[in-house]
């Protein structure tokens, strides 16, 4: 089975800067696109930036020019730096992955555990 584990501190002052990472494991014949998502309590689940395989990046228009996101296709690794954090960035972070598992299969979606962002002086 195809595991998403994230890593990273969770907490920041608003202002400050923090970085995510998710690294996909087990069961991976390709990864068509890896990236985050965030939900805050009450909200639904959106996308913050997602990366292809080719490199191909989508920022969500709140976080545009502060968040990067980058990966290291060696590793099977997405990075996410945060940086001028305020209190609506605030949310529990998910890393998605859409996955192939074979070369006769089609890309299927993962999601890992999740990593709770606190912004708070």
């Amino acid at each position: 089975q195809v595991q998403l584990v994230e890593s990273g501190v969770g907490l920041v002052q608003p202002g400050g800067s923090l970085r995510l990472s998710c690294a996909a494991s087990a069961g991976i014949f390709s990864i068509g696109s890896m990236g985050w998502y965030r939900q805050a309590p009450g909200k639904e689940r959106v996308l913050v930036a997602t990366i292809t395989n080719g490199g191909g990046i989508n920022y969500d228009d709140s976080v545009k020019g502060r968040f990067t996101i980058s990966r290291d296709n060696a590793k099977n690794t997405v990075n996410l730096q945060m940086q001028s954090l305020r209190h609506e960035d605030a949310a529990d972070y998910v890393c998605n992955a859409r996955v192939q598992g074979a070369w006769w299969a089609s890309l299927e979606t993962y999601w890992g555990q999740g990593t709770q962002v606190t912004v708070s002086s």
